[in-house]
């Protein structure tokens, strides 16, 4: 078997496709630059690399050229100015090309949210402009093109993870946290094994075709919970805002909008700051599995956000000296 994928530079595609070689597949990349680091990598691994744009109809023909099935993967946010339209864009080109090459199946990564939830602007509780875009992804991907398995996820824990990154820079770089309602809500962070794992496995199951599957670690948290795990496994205190009198609680917390939240997160993290700025808009809002079946149909068990972390933390570490 055949496969592409698209984003196959990024953080998910990177950890995929090596396992999909190990699977005995074919494994072909769509990147941007045949020379960039990451590209070789997948070269020297065994990759069969196509240099072109996912919005390019030349390169999606090249591509998808004798592709039994396809991983749409790509992200643009942070690439360009106007992201979330260009995401669109191409996931409807990529979709219409896969269709008249004759793949079988495309696969998707996508997050997870409340999609009735409104598409906010003004920084209030609702649907961030980065989820929107991710699930408008998937519905131009299943519009347009073969049978879609729509995968959701919340924060994938892994190195290199410009969620994890914001995480770590949350811990090391600020004192402490506020406290508001909104910081409150529930989300399910997965580690990136158990996410790569999920993807790789989806090709052997024909019931996963033509459908969504929301994913999660084992566990429910706040996100100030994984604020807490993170500085935990890091060695350092809890970042929440030591109890002061409860009239000043009440003006910093009233003072810690989402769009206040997230500019300070764009100024901290050791990542993309557009990126960091982005997710943390999405915070207000439950990123919670509503429905497993989906993952019953796998016989995979992610593991907890504690290992999950250590990982990453120890893979963050190597890369430092290497």
């Amino acid at each position: 078997m055949r496969v592409l994928i698209a984003g196959a530079t990024g953080f998910v595609g990177r950890a995929l496709a090596p396992e999909l070689l190990e699977d005995g597949l074919q494994v072909r990349c769509l990147v941007r630059s045949r020379e960039s680091d990451v590209a070789l990598e997948l070269a020297r691994a065994g990759c069969e690399l196509v240099e072109g744009d996912v919005t390019d109809p030349g390169s999606l023909e090249r591509a998808l050229d004798g592709v039994d099935a396809a991983y749409f993967l790509v992200h643009m946010m942070g690439r360009v100015e106007d992201w979330a339209e260009q995401e669109r864009t191409s996931a409807r080109m990529f979709g219409k090309a896969a269709s008249a090459a004759g793949v079988e199946r495309v696969i998707y990564l996508g997050g997870l949210a409340e999609d009735e939830a409104p598409h906010h602007e003004s920084g209030e509780p609702g649907l961030s402009d980065h989820l929107q875009s991710r699930h408008d992804v998937a519905i131009a991907l299943e519009e347009t093109g073969p049978p879609l398995t729509y995968f959701r996820a919340a924060m994938i824990v892994g190195s290199g993870s410009e969620s994890y990154e914001l995480l770590r820079s949350i811990v090391e770089r600020l004192p402490a946290l506020p406290t508001p309602d909104w910081l409150s809500s529930r989300t399910q962070p997965i580690g990136i094994r158990a996410t790569v794992a999920y993807l790789r496995d989806a090709l052997e199951i024909p019931d996963t075709a033509g459908r969504e599957i929301q994913i999660g670690g084992p566990t429910v948290l706040t996100h100030l919970d994984v604020v807490d795990a993170m500085a935990r496994e890091m060695g350092r205190s809890p970042k929440r805002r030591l109890a002061k009198a409860k009239a000043l609680d009440a003006v910093l917390d009233a003072a810690a909008t989402p769009r206040a939240v997230a500019a300070a997160a764009g100024a901290v993290t050791t990542g993309d700051d557009r990126v960091a700025t982005a997710i943390a808009l999405g915070l207000p809002g439950d990123t919670v599995v509503t429905d497993p079946s989906g993952m019953g149909l796998f016989s995979i068990r992610p593991e907890s956000l504690s290992i999950a972390l250590h990982r990453a933390m120890e893979e963050s570490e190597e890369a430092a000296k290497s």
